[in-house]
């Protein structure tokens, strides 16, 4: 039985006169408290903290990360957002004292290690994408993709064009559209056709010369890779458009193919998902571009230059869309992007995407068994399944979430549902390339065994976790932030 003080708040372990911790003696020059800090800025009471002793404190934590799914504890199938498990050597790389202790208000001419890291990411980059121009400010990959399309914007103005449309397609990532709206553009939606593929007549009907940009995930999100790639890039330039790749799903083609070759102009990288980087929880995050060389004046400054066996932050750039981001970006994350690609080398980067489609496509060979595969029996780093079969077998309104919530009881966390909207009750399934044939065999063996159960326990699902079904669309539109006490 769980101790019942595991979902107490600290509060409510909190007594009067419980401390885990003794201040120091306060170092600050003895002058009156009104001298220090205005009256006005200071509170009349004590905060309301919680007193707790130290094991106290250190059990309640403890104990709550033992409800948290990770994919250090768990099988993390996340469709789209690549939950992989990546290595803790580049974590022990990035904490070095000569890497993190850094200060980016340091003289460039003291942090020549950190920037020929840098310096040296860049030309990684540039040669796993095929684009030429780098920069690593951008701070997450939808941040990548709004400075791609700042990029694209800053060079249309210099050549005196005025284009105001930008392409999706009807698959694409919501932050596709998001990114060219924040820009300025118009989002011009392109249909899919019934294998998943852009819809080519579709696309020649809606090309015009106030086409700026196409976006396009490839592989895309039903993870196929679009066959006719180039001749969408050979269509859009001869408009006057840009290609911009969404690097989301790098993982499936690295060292196989480039983005570069087949017609990309920009693209993001998530280092988090084709690289090294912590995952989500609101942590620093990063998302370099790679440009063609006609677009490499108008990147983000600064960009890290070699100049005679020197490396400098070179921010003399008159073409630049300007910083967009603090300092030069989130650098921790790019050590270990940078630990990640040394690491594996060229070989080993393109075994990394070898293994992500052969996994996603020995399990998809098990799903498809369990449940309609709408787009084929082959894939590349992910697939789409969809559970509306068990909407009429088990009258079940929403089966792809009943499906999601019944593998949190059996220590799964579900796969990605009810994205892409282009498949009905979808459940969207990556298994990465760093899980193990038989963590596949379990998890296809987990759904065949929820596919035989009663419905009622479905809609009932999670039965094990402290907290059930939420109401989230009361969440999202009635946020909480803070904790009040009765």
């Amino acid at each position: 039985m769980r101790n019942s003080q595991t979902n107490k708040l600290l509060f409510e372990l909190s007594r009067p006169g419980r401390r885990g911790a003794r201040i120091p003696e306060c170092d600050v020059p003895t002058v009156p408290l009104e001298e220090l800090i205005p009256a006005a800025a200071r509170s009349p009471r004590p905060l309301p903290l919680p007193e707790v002793a130290e094991a106290d404190v250190v059990r309640h934590f403890t104990n709550l990360s033992t409800l948290n799914m990770s994919v250090d504890s768990h099988f993390y199938p996340l469709g789209s957002c690549t939950m992989k498990y990546n290595s803790k050597r580049n974590e022990r790389m990035a904490g070095l004292a000569g890497l993190a202790h850094l200060h980016p208000y340091q003289p460039p001419s003291t942090l020549q290690g950190m920037l020929q890291l840098l310096y040296e990411l860049q030309q990684m980059l540039a040669e796993i994408s095929g684009l030429p121009s780098v920069s690593l400010q951008p701070a997450a990959g939808a941040h990548g993709e709004l400075t791609s399309l700042m990029v694209a914007a800053a060079y249309f103005r210099d050549l005196g064009q005025s284009r105001t449309k930008v392409l999706t397609p009807d698959s694409a990532h919501g932050t596709n559209p998001a990114s060219a709206s924040m820009v300025g553009f118009e989002t011009v939606t392109i249909q899919s056709t019934s294998e998943g593929l852009v819809d080519m007549d579709d696309l020649r009907n809606k090309l015009d010369d106030q086409i700026a940009v196409f976006m396009i995930t490839n592989p895309n999100t039903l993870g196929l890779f679009e066959q006719h790639v180039e001749q969408i890039a050979q269509l859009v330039h001869q408009q006057g458009g840009l290609i911009y790749l969404d690097g989301a799903n790098m993982n499936a083609i690295l060292g196989i193919t480039r983005p570069g070759d087949f017609g990309a102009d920009m693209m993001h990288f998530n280092p988090h998902k084709t690289f090294s980087g912590p995952h989500g929880g609101g942590g620093p995050g990063a998302g370099p571009i790679c440009v063609s060389e006609t677009l490499g004046p108008f990147l983000p400054s600064p960009i890290v230059r070699k100049v005679d066996g020197t490396y400098l932050l070179d921010d003399q750039l008159p073409h630049s869309v300007g910083r967009v981001r603090s300092f030069f970006g989130s650098v921790g994350v790019l050590v270990r992007s940078y630990c990640y690609i040394r690491s594996h080398g060229p070989d080993g980067l393109k075994r990394v995407a070898e293994n992500a489609v052969l996994n996603a496509n020995y399990l998809l060979s098990k799903v498809v068994q369990i449940m309609d595969v709408p787009h084929g029996n082959r894939c590349m780093h992910e697939f789409v399944a969809s559970a509306e079969q068990f909407a009429k077998e088990k009258n079940l309104s929403q089966p792809a979430m009943d499906f999601a919530k019944r593998l949190l009881d059996y220590g799964f966390h579900p796969p990605t549902v009810y994205f892409p909207l282009t498949v009905n009750e979808s459940m969207m399934i990556e298994p990465t390339e760093t899980e193990s044939k038989e963590t596949l065999d379990l998890f296809a063996e987990t759904l065949a065994c929820i596919a035989q159960e009663d419905a009622e326990l479905l809609k009932n699902a999670p039965h094990t976790t402290p907290v059930s079904r939420p109401d989230e669309v009361q969440a999202a539109r009635q946020t909480v932030m803070k904790w009040k006490p009765n």
